[in-house]
């Protein structure tokens, strides 16, 4: 007989001599509640990075710090992770639709999935770098960083995480690998891999520990280290999140690759779905890091709310004494070492 599973593309078989024999099934098999977890995810992280984003974008105006510029940039490829995969690859693809969609819509997704994680980690690396310039070598930081730099190489690292997105128009759909993996799969799960994780993490690793270190050995009076431990808090609490809720997917997709497959063992399928709800999380929680450190992107991000508040006096405009806009100008805590 066939037993129909929720949101499955196909079915599953039962007979009376054996267990339940998987078959094609869609990352919704686990059952309604990945379906409220993306839902959860989306509803609250899309309006939260649209409101950072805004926020982000006034700063970067008023202040023409280059660092405002990679925040925003790494915010804009969260909104683009939170559209493409949460709502178009698993929502609207698997939750709403529930069925068979044509290939070529999957593998066109497949590249705009893998273009947005790309620049989403990229952008971070940029802006660890941005970091460590700015902390150990500030003189040259003066000479190197300047707004309309910032803009181009953002626009490389977005030109570029869509170039090594197109690769994976082939990538071998892991919930349905009824087949073993071919070499070109094998190739571009070790790049997904090496690309999104193993490269970044050492990159992060690398220039932290230096920023550390300096710090730590380097002769620098006790103000100087007040003023830059937000910076190392911040830059840290990025980059140890992106760690810790990436790690999860890594490992699942190369114990996956040599190990087992989804079809035929149902705690590979769901630890895989756990895995990506994991990694999910990491689009949503950069703006309570911006809160937690910085007063200024706190009132920034209060005065964006107060503008497109109907309750707001004066029909939604912001204070006219001028008293925010004097704070606002302040750097954020991200940046308040450096003078330019």
């Amino acid at each position: 007989m066939r037993l129909l599973l929720p949101n499955s593309t196909a079915g599953a078989r039962v007979s009376d001599a054996g267990p339940l024999e998987w078959e094609e099934r869609s990352p919704c098999v686990e059952g309604i509640i990945p379906v409220i977890y993306y839902s959860v995810l989306l509803g609250l992280g899309l309006p939260v990075n649209i409101l950072t984003a805004v926020a982000l974008s006034r700063l970067a105006a008023r202040t023409k710090k280059s660092s405002y510029w990679y925040l925003l940039a790494l915010t804009a490829s969260d909104i683009l992770t939170q559209v493409i995969i949460i709502f178009m690859g698993f929502i609207l693809q698997m939750a709403i639709l529930a069925r068979e969609v044509p290939h070529a819509f999957i593998h066109t997704a497949n590249v705009l999935e893998f273009a947005a994680n790309h620049a989403s980690i990229w952008v971070t690396v940029l802006l660890t770098a941005d970091r460590y310039v700015a902390l150990c070598h500030p003189l040259r930081y003066r000479m190197l960083s300047y707004p309309e730099r910032t803009r181009k190489l953002i626009a490389a690292v977005f030109g570029t995480a869509l170039a090594t997105g197109i690769p994976f128009y082939w990538w071998l759909d892991i919930w349905h690998d009824s087949q073993p993996p071919t070499t070109v799969d094998k190739v571009l799960k070790w790049f997904h891999c090496f690309t999104m994780y193993f490269i970044p993490c050492s990159i992060f690793l690398a220039t932290n520990s230096v920023i550390v270190c300096k710090l730590k050995w380097g002769k620098r009076v006790d103000g100087h280290r007040r003023r830059v431990g937000k910076t190392i808090a911040m830059l840290m609490a990025v980059t140890a999140v992106f760690t810790l809720l990436w790690a999860p997917r890594t490992f699942v997709i190369l114990f996956h690759l040599y190990m087992g497959s989804t079809n035929k063992d149902r705690r590979l399928h769901v630890a895989l779905n756990l895995a990506n709800m994991i990694a999910m999380l990491n689009t949503t929680v950069n703006f309570f890091f911006y809160c937690f450190v910085s007063k200024t992107f706190r009132r920034t991000a209060g005065e964006v709310i107060r503008s497109c508040s109907p309750f707001c006096t004066g029909h939604g405009q912001p204070p006219a004494n001028g008293c925010f806009l004097h704070s606002a100008l302040k750097p954020l805590g991200l940046l308040e070492n450096v003078s330019l």
